[in-house]
């Protein structure tokens, strides 16, 4: 599904990435794991496109995404990639339903076909009663299983999370750790997450160690 070719990064004269391979299957759950600095977050943000490497090449799905210009990027983004991130990123002025059907509205599906897809992913996740409630009425499990609906909206092939459960509970942690299972097994996305968290990296189908830019371990 993804394949990184000696992927570099520097910011100013701080090399952070040092020449990444890694390749990640197709239906599979994969952690990238390691101290703070280690460069798990940038390699990430290279992998799911916010990012441009410095050299190197990203291919999702065999099309080779990291030569694509900036509109071609962004549609192929919106429409194969979905993203959760540690702070959940809802729009206050907006409900769980609204804010789950943003992406589906950016790629021009119809409020009708969006809603009725947001709904069926927030009732799966069990949020069927709180679709109306706006973020601040959330709990904070709860805004995260919004956020996940929202990454899930477009039928992506790949799912990104960067500390995912890094602001949840332990009863919470273990709840989204499970459903990132569950949602693979009943969709069939691929996962790569970035996680501090030993416990989800051990459940994960594989894990990579990296340590001063370079991958040392999976």
């Amino acid at each position: 599904m993804i394949r990184g070719e000696n992927i570099t990064k520097s910011f100013g004269n701080l090399q952070v990435l040092k020449g990444i391979d890694i390749q990640i299957p197709k239906g599979k759950i994969v952690s990238i794991v390691g101290a703070s600095g280690a460069g798990k977050t940038t390699l990430l943000q290279i992998l799911g496109t916010l990012s441009r490497p410095g050299s190197g090449k990203v291919y999702i799905d065999r099309k080779e995404v990291s030569s694509l210009g900036e509109k071609e990027i962004s549609q192929f983004r919106n429409r194969n990639i979905g993203f959760v991130f540690q702070f959940h990123h809802l729009l206050p002025e907006f409900t769980a339903l609204e804010n789950v059907c943003i992406p589906a509205y950016i790629n021009r599906v119809s409020r009708v076909k969006a809603e009725q897809k947001a709904r069926e992913l927030l009732t799966f996740l069990g949020l069927a009663n709180r679709m109306t409630h706006k973020p601040d009425e959330l709990s904070g499990g709860e805004q995260q299983r919004v956020s996940v609906a929202r990454a899930l909206i477009n039928d992506p092939m790949v799912i990104f999370a960067d500390e995912p459960s890094g602001n949840l509970d332990s009863h919470n942690k273990q709840e989204l750790h499970t459903l990132f299972f569950s949602l693979r097994d009943t969709f069939g996305q691929t996962f790569v997450i970035v996680t501090h968290d030993t416990h989800l990296a051990d459940m994960s189908d594989i894990k990579y160690e990296m340590n001063d830019g370079k991958i040392v371990g999976n």
